[in-house]
């Protein structure tokens, strides 16, 4: 894309910029990406659904509305552009929206990282791709062949797919999480999981910048394209401080042997790191197999969907794992996928647990059998031990998995809560640190780490790492009415009341708190935590006595306890139990329950849930 000049601002493709004045405008992905795209045709009319095929093609109407509503605002507050009265971008209701400001154009390079090139930069790339590939293989150069570097970590970031089809998007995603799932099992290198990877897909930053967000030495980056039964992926390593290319290659192979292709990437990527590739005891196999590649489809369409964490998704996630079996049963990650797919399910109350745990112990179970040494199916039946409260058989899926695949951010994350749990506060530290090493853009690890300390009584680091955590996410509510708890612990009630107040905003309970607001001005902190300790019981309970998705029983008796009536926190706790809640296993260090620890139905319980002495 050119360099776009319109009154005082400038989009720079090249940098991924848009300045005004020289000085650059902070804007978020998709905005940007909306800009670019009406920049691309100025005056004309481009639709809602063009913007939703183009940058929400996998999102569902609902979200994608309110989602381009939120964007245009940004993009308008950025351009100091009005709704009412637009000198930039007009509004053509329920159609789109047309760029009417006048536009310049200078013409210049195409960039080398752009995660929506236009219709012309593609098929300039395209064209530098075929004349790569035209003598198949692997066509490797060398920019800078100096002195070996010490690389002891990078960042696999997001391939752009070059298939110019928006529904490809999942098959480029997928490769980029092979990728880093594979070269994450290398011995003595650090690699950033997927979930902090994918957060730069599109990205306009430059490499040096992620690369110090992420704290990583190298970087990897890439396109692949997908034609018929064959797949192209070109690649480079890049020195992350200097911005440097090291190494450059293009690969090609037919979709079927796309294993292999994954394999010779890692292999050349393993070369120029000056790494071992793999264990002594744990040699990596000579032969790659083929897979069908109908199976690995449907495989990383399951990946794709399963990764939204919702029931509609987890649905989605099985009909195409079930599909990829059906066509090569002998695929250990589909059997993996389908095993990850029905314990959420169970765990997140979408289906019944008798129902789902035992199809995720089967096919967990069926993926090991299949390929003993894939890191990810030990990590699916740990899950599955959990909800058993196999407490021996989960620590060591957990600690294979680990050996496997020491870059594993799951198994590390999963581990921490088992040490957690039996109260080995130092070593369940030392492992949520290294899962958010590995997973740093994570609030999902932000906040596992701040429950570690707030379990271990470290108030003061948990609140640092609970206060990085974005509002709102699935955690808001429990990670609020935490910090409430601390605050109340060092003697600062008024900022106790605060956090209880946000962390029923965010849970959609605005009049419990206000009514935890006035009980404050009226009687003091004791009574306000009384009247909202009642009142959240009273929305938990009615919410429990509705479908799925409930409230987890554990939290009803936690607050039970917190009133001292006990009675009613076992009757809660029972139930708990009878549904398999994975948050039991917390109970010895959930200081909610601390009246309850010597109430010999308390050890009748544990005993029950076969907690380790």
């Amino acid at each position: 894309m050119a360099v776009i000049r319109f009154e005082s601002f400038e989009v720079d493709a090249r940098a991924g910029e848009l300045r005004r004045g020289g000085t650059r405008i902070r804007l978020q992905q998709q905005p940007f990406r909306i800009l670019t795209l009406l920049l691309e045709r100025p005056g004309e009319v481009v639709t809602r659904e063009e913007l939703r095929q183009a940058i929400w093609p996998s999102t569902e109407f609902g979200s994608f509305d309110e989602g381009l509503d939120a964007a245009i605002y940004k993009l308008r507050a950025a351009l100091g552009d009005s709704a009412a009265h637009p000198r930039l971008i007009e509004t053509l209701p329920r159609r789109g929206y047309r760029f009417i400001g006048p536009v310049a154009a200078d013409i210049r390079t195409v960039p080398r990282r752009s995660g929506w090139p236009s219709a012309a930069a593609l098929a300039v790339v395209l064209a530098a791709l075929l004349l790569e590939l035209s003598a198949g293989g692997l066509r490797a150069r060398r920019p800078d062949p100096g002195a070996p570097r010490k690389i002891h970590s990078l960042v696999v970031l997001p391939l752009v797919n070059l298939s110019g089809d928006s529904t490809q998007e999942y098959f480029a995603d997928g490769m980029t999480e092979a990728l880093i799932a594979s070269l994450g099992r290398l011995g003595g290198l650090r690699v950033i999981s997927r979930t902090s990877a994918m957060h730069y897909k599109g990205t306009r930053a430059s490499l040096p910048e992620i690369a110090r967000e992420l704290d990583v030495d190298a970087v990897v980056e890439g396109a692949v394209l997908r034609a018929g039964q064959r797949v192209r992926i070109t690649t480079q390593l890049i020195e992350a401080s200097t911005d440097r290319h090291l190494w450059a290659a293009t690969y090609e192979r037919d979709l079927r042997d796309v294993l292999a292709l994954q394999d010779e990437v890692i292999r050349a990527i393993t070369h120029e790191v000056r790494i071992t590739v793999s264990s002594p005891d744990e040699p990596r196999p000579a032969h790659i197999p083929a897979v069908d590649p109908e199976a690995y489809d449907a495989y990383l369409r399951g990946r794709y969907a399963w990764n939204d964490w919702t029931d509609a998704g987890l649905k989605r996630s099985i009909a195409y794992f079930e599909l990829a079996v059906r066509r090569d049963s002998t695929y250990a990650p589909a059997w993996a996928g389908l095993s990850d797919a029905y314990h959420l399910q169970s765990l997140f109350g979408y289906l019944p647990h008798e129902v789902g745990l035992p199809r995720a112990k089967e096919t967990a179970l069926k993926a090991i059998a299949l390929d003993e040494m894939l890191s990810e199916a030990h990590v699916s039946l740990s899950g599955v031990w959990l909800q058993e409260w196999d407490w021996a058989a989960m620590e060591n899926a957990l600690t294979r998995a680990i050996a496997l695949d020491p870059n594993n951010a799951m198994a590390h994350q999963w581990y921490g809560y088992v040490l957690a749990a039996r109260s080995r506060f130092d070593p369940a530290i030392a492992e949520m640190r290294h899962a958010l090493a590995l997973d740093p853009l994570s609030p999902n690890k932000k906040n596992s780490l701040a429950a570690t300390y707030y379990r271990a009584g470290r108030y003061d680091e948990a609140l640092r790492y609970f206060r990085e955590v974005p509002d709102p996410d699935a955690h808001s509510e429990s990670r609020h009415r935490r910090m409430a708890t601390i605050y109340e612990r060092q003697g600062m009630p008024r900022e106790a009341v605060a956090e209880l107040t946000t962390a029923m905003t965010l849970a959609g309970k605005q009049d419990i708190g206000a009514l935890v607001q006035r009980e404050y001005r009226q009687s003091g902190f004791a009574a306000a935590k009384r009247a909202f300790l009642r009142a959240n019981l009273r929305e938990l309970e009615r919410r429990a006595s509705q479908p799925y998705p409930r409230p987890r029983s554990v939290d009803i008796a936690g607050d039970y306890a917190l009133l001292g009536e006990s009675d009613k926190a076992f009757e809660w706790l029972e139930r708990a139990a009878l549904e398999r809640e994975g948050n039991l296993m917390h109970l010895k260090v959930d200081d909610r329950f601390g009246s309850l620890w010597r109430d010999p139905r308390f050890t009748v319980l544990v005993r029950r849930l076969r907690f380790p002495s």
